[in-house]
């Protein structure tokens, strides 16, 4: 059953992808600051053919989800516009929307990552390991009551340079992009 939904126009996350071997000295960095470890997923992110924008279904062991997104292809921290419907894991109602959606759209391609969740407040940092593509890392600075896209852009840009990830090795598009060939890997 589905446990949240978000009624509103869209929601806004500030975000940041990098590729990186080396998670264990963000890990470190991470827990050094006092993250709170909220364990490790294993996703499975289904994009759907859609006209405009990116639609996923994210079928995981601790998130689970329907997203329809909006974000630009620039490497550095972007705007993702978004609409979201959670679930808890192993809803049969999400993988029956999955199926169903398939259906209608058609799939665009298939994420199978493994991801480690941690927080700092409101920003959502991801260590995943995507089959195929390797290891990167995010960065997500969540609207969460009310905070501005210029304070949002702030925080994800000053974790950036306190990790000190080089400009040459974010990347401007999204794990499905990348799987698929398209342009826009930035290194």
């Amino acid at each position: 059953m589905a446990v949240g939904s978000d009624d509103r126009a869209s929601r806004l996350n500030v975000e940041i992808k990098a590729r990186t071997g080396d998670h264990d000295r963000i890990r470190k960095f991470l827990r050094d600051r006092g993250a709170d470890y909220r364990g490790i997923d294993h996703q499975r992110d289904t994009y759907l053919r859609v006209p405009d924008g990116r639609l996923k279904i994210r079928e995981g062991t601790i998130e689970n989800c329907i997203v329809f997104y909006h974000r630009d292809d620039i490497p550095g921290p972007k705007n993702c516009h978004y609409h979201i419907e959670q679930f808890t894991p192993d809803d049969p109602v999400l993988a029956r929307m999955r199926e169903l959606l398939s259906k209608a759209l058609g799939v665009l391609c298939v994420v199978d990552k493994r991801r480690e969740i941690y927080y700092i407040g409101n920003v959502k940092f991801h260590l995943d390991t995507v089959e195929n593509l390797g290891a990167f890392f995010e960065i997500e600075a969540i609207d969460t009551g009310g905070k501005d896209e210029k304070t949002l852009r702030k925080q994800c840009g000053d974790y950036l340079d306190e990790l000190e990830i080089p400009e040459d090795r974010l990347i401007d598009v999204s794990y499905s992009d990348l799987l698929l060939g398209c342009a826009g890997d930035s290194r």
